[in-house]
C-alpha cells in the first residue's frame, strides 16, 4: 500500500479551505515531528490533529516522505520571508551568505527532531515521484541569492552555491547526530563560504 502511495500525484490546493486544511496538515506535521522522531509519526495521527479525513490526508500527501519534504518547502519559505526583512546592508556576498547559513543553522537545531524528520526526508526523495524535492532546492538557492544581491547568476554562480548547499546539508545532518558541535559548524560554513564563493557575482 505505501508503494501504491508513493507513485500517486499529489494534488494541489485550490480554493482558500484547501489553502487552510494545507496549511493546517503542514502544521500538524510540525507539531508531531518536533515531539517525536519520524519513524513514530504516523499518517493517522497527523490527519487527527489536522481536523482532517485520512483520505483528504493522502490526496495532497500520498505518503510521509511526500509530506516532511512539504513541510521542509513551508519552513524554508518562511526562513527566506525572515531573512528578507532583516538582511542587513553593506556586507559582502559572502559574509550575507555565510549570516543567512548560520541564522537557518541555529533555527534547524532549535528543533532537532523536526530538523532530522525533513532532512532525513528531502534527501531520499526522488524528484521525479516528490516534485517539491526540487522546490528545496530552488528555494534556498534563492534565498543566498537574494541574501548576495545576486539578479541574474552566472553558471559559477549556481554551481558555487549548489556545492555549498550540499555541504551545508552535510554539516546539518553531523550537528544532528552529533558528531560536529555547533561552534565547530560553523566553522565549517565558514570556511566553506570563503573557498566556494570566492569568485561569486558582486551586488
Amino acid at each position: 500500500m505505501p508503494r501504491i502511495a508513493e507513485v500517486r500525484d499529489a494534488a494541489e490546493p485550490s480554493s482558500e479551505e484547501q489553502r487552510a486544511r494545507h496549511v493546517r496538515m503542514l502544521e500538524a506535521a510540525v507539531e508531531l515531528a518536533t515531539e517525536k522522531e519520524l519513524a513514530r509519526v504516523q499518517m493517522h495521527e497527523v490527519a487527527k490533529r489536522a481536523g482532517v479525513a485520512i483520505g483528504t490526508l493522502y490526496r495532497y500527501f500520498p505518503s510521509k516522505t511526500h509530506l516532511f519534504v512539504a513541510v521542509m518547502v513551508d519552513q524554508i519559505d518562511r526562513m527566506g520571508a525572515g531573512f528578507k526583512k532583516s538582511a542587513p546592508p553593506g556586507e559582502s556576498p559572502q559574509d550575507a551568505v555565510y549570516n543567512v547559513l548560520v541564522r537557518a543553522t541555529r533555527g534547524l537545531l532549535r528543533r532537532p527532531a523536526l530538523s532530522t524528520a525533513m532532512i532525513q526526508s528531502t534527501s531520499t526523495a526522488n524528484v521525479a515521484s516528490v516534485p517539491d524535492a526540487g522546490k528545496v532546492d530552488r528555494a534556498f538557492r534563492q534565498i543566498m541569492l537574494d541574501a548576495a544581491g545576486i539578479e541574474h547568476p552566472t553558471e559559477e554562480d549556481l554551481t558555487a552555491l549548489r556545492l555549498l548547499v550540499q555541504l551545508w546539508f552535510g554539516v546539518i545532518q553531523s550537528c544532528l547526530n552529533g558528531r560536529v558541535t555547533i561552534p565547530d559548524a560553523e566553522s565549517d560554513i565558514r570556511k566553506a563560504c570563503d573557498l566556494l564563493l570566492v569568485g561569486l557575482s558582486h551586488r
